[in-house]
């Protein structure tokens, strides 16, 4: 296998063949580690998975996997179970195996280079976080301010922990903490102290990751009556272990990822369970999140129809397997009381989602009035973030939508020196998200305090023995391997619903992936006499059809241009007006089975491969 240096690499059609990586808010490269995985080298696996995410841990649990809806595999049966594979390697050499973090952790801690100047990042949640670690790999000393009793933010706060564990949230923060990051708890900007006391205190830049965890409120008759509750301050009463009554019935009207973590967390039955702790960590928190809390029946009021619902579909899944009622298309009209407490809530079928201009503005049917008893009400209808700390000196502009104005190249503020991200600049996202502007956030802020302009990843490209290049057999046949979960009967408490792979089937579904970063490269040059002789034999010899060569009159141009810039299609142009055939390849469907570069007699046809040389070692 050669390894060589190019010039002409073109990064965005890299890229865009290797489309689980362009998926990643973090670009982690995915399709790597699920390689490895097949090899069974799983401390190499976790390592690429770990290089651009200091959550990998927790994401193999709880990541929505964008990944996986950009998986090429999917085109051809179902996409790689990327984040289940994930999780597979991190249990063996992530935080929560206590094996190699800690190791990589001391190694990486003599080759900082300290800087000497002071960072402080507002909110201990995945973007602020992500963004200190990155900061203390940097060589800055980084001071988080945390205005709750526990840091994590709302993967601590709002995710359920029989998604979550505690004590795995616990170990992942310690390893980011551990690169010397100062975390201060029960300190709320805005109470405690305020933009200009840091900048008076030494810091010289600022980033804002306060979350959203203000309530959006639903305006409807009956909206204050005793017994209506909102869901993060239902998220975070549970998740901080204190009792929430709420009877027998319960109705949560929202159809999120939120509203189903809200009603899968009430369906659940009480129990106590007896932690054992870790020698780094307080069992204070795991004790108190072991109580949840059940009810007899609990219904869904959703705006959206089956087919439109915006939570994950084995959220919807699971929830139905836990029995919990979803009733689609339908909205709350009023709450109902009885002596003085909720006892109903009066729906209406959903006639329109949007208006004639594509704006979400629903509309009811008339005369479709119904009633659904509760006990209790739980509204789940979005989350925006609190910024009264913000005052008109701080010079921070925010936007329409009530978050914080940023650049979104480089998450700065109008304020010089302030960044913000996560949930308090764009609103509620997931949570690789929020990882992914901590890190952006961490790199602007380095370019502006050293006045460096971060120098942009080396591409690393492999050539292959192409005849010696081979994927496993009979990979094309392997179908996806279920993803085990706990038996619905054992579902209580705070027992964990999704469960790992054993080996067997985290190999069987890794050597299922197609290695989209390797790929067929066409490079005829007539000097080494690799020049393409048009003999159709990669055509013909090509699985799934994907190759083409045609005469020119027979390409349909218009929509050739549709998927090049002016400058490509013009290129291209001049080209096919010397030669009279098109060689067109079909990327998508391509299953990287190498057999045009093995029957191409000329040597036009290679295989290489791309990565990218990590970024921090």
């Amino acid at each position: 296998m050669q390894i060589f240096e190019r010039n002409y690499l073109d990064k965005e059609w890299l890229e865009s063949n290797f489309p689980c990586m362009v998926g990643c808010p973090v670009k982690t490269e995915a399709g790597k580690y699920v390689n490895l995985i097949s090899q069974g080298r799983y401390a190499e696996a976790y390592k690429i998975a770990r290089m651009p995410n200091p959550f990998a841990s927790i994401c193999g649990r709880i990541c929505a996997a964008p990944c996986e809806k950009l998986c090429r595999r999917g085109k051809l049966d179902e996409p790689i179970a990327i984040r289940a594979l994930k999780r597979f390697v991190t249990e063996r050499f992530g935080v929560e195996s206590m094996i190699d973090i800690l190791k990589m952790q001391e190694s990486i801690k003599p080759k900082i280079k300290h800087k000497h100047k002071m960072v402080a990042v507002i909110g201990a949640g995945p973007a602020g976080l992500s963004c200190a670690h990155d900061l203390a790999l940097k060589g800055y000393d980084v001071t988080i301010f945390e205005k709750h009793s526990v840091p994590g933010g709302m993967l601590r706060l709002g995710i359920p922990e029989y998604r979550l564990p505690r004590e795995l949230i616990r170990l992942e923060i310690n390893s980011i903490l551990s690169l010397g990051i100062e975390l201060k708890l029960n300190k709320e900007l805005g109470r405690d102290f305020s933009l200009e006391d840091l900048r008076n205190n030494g810091y010289e830049s600022i980033f804002l990751s306060v979350g959203a965890h203000k309530n959006r409120t639903l305006n409807i008759e009956g909206a204050d009556i005793d017994g209506v509750l909102y869901a993060v301050d239902y998220l975070l009463n549970i998740n901080m272990g204190y009792k929430v009554e709420l009877g027998d019935t319960i109705v949560v009207i929202g159809g999120g990822n939120v509203a189903f973590d809200v009603a899968r967390t009430a369906a659940r039955q009480e129990k106590i369970e007896s932690l054992g702790s870790s020698d780094i960590t307080a069992a204070l928190d795991v004790a108190r999140s072991a109580v949840r809390f059940g009810a007899k029946k609990v219904d869904m009021v959703v705006l959206e129809p089956p087919d439109k619902m915006l939570a994950d579909e084995e959220e919807i899944e699971q929830a139905l397997e836990e029995r919990i009622k979803i009733h689609n298309s339908i909205g709350p009209k009023k709450i109902i009381s009885k002596n003085g407490k909720v006892s109903a809530v009066e729906v209406m079928d959903v006639g329109s989602l949007f208006d004639e201009d594509g704006r979400f503005n629903p509309k009811f049917i008339p005369e479709t009035e119904k009633l659904i008893e509760a006990d209790s009400i739980i509204i789940s209808i979005g989350q925006k973030p609190e910024l009264r700390f913000i005052n008109p000196h701080d010079g921070i502009e925010l936007t329409s939508f009530g978050t914080i104005k940023v650049n979104n190249n480089t998450l700065e503020t109008t304020a010089e020196g302030i960044y913000a991200g996560g949930d308090a600049a764009f609103g509620p996202r997931i949570a690789i998200m929020a990882i992914a502007d901590g890190r952006l956030a961490a790199k602007s802020i380095d370019e502006y305090l050293s006045g460096n302009k971060a120098v942009p990843q080396e591409i690393k490209v492999k050539c292959f023995d192409t005849y010696n290049y081979s994927p496993t057999k009979g990979y094309t046949q392997i179908h996806r391997q279920p993803i085990p979960v706990l038996p619905i009967e054992r579902r209580v408490g705070i027992a964990q619903v999704e469960l790992g792979y054993d080996e067997n089937s985290a190999k069987l579904e890794s050597t299922r992936c197609l290695r989209c970063w390797e790929n067929t490269i066409f490079e005829g040059d007539p000097e080494l006499g690799t020049e393409c002789i048009l003999c159709g034999g990669c055509s013909d010899i090509c699985p799934e059809n994907c190759i083409e060569i045609i005469p020119k009159q027979n390409l349909n141009f218009n929509s050739v241009k549709s998927r090049l810039a002016d400058e490509e299609f013009i290129e291209l142009n001049e080209l096919l007006n010397q030669r009279g055939m098109v060689l067109i390849k079909n990327e998508e469907i391509c299953i990287r089975c190498g057999l045009c570069a093995k029957r191409c007699p000329a040597g036009t046809i290679t295989m290489q491969s791309f990565s990218y040389v990590p970024e921090f070692v």
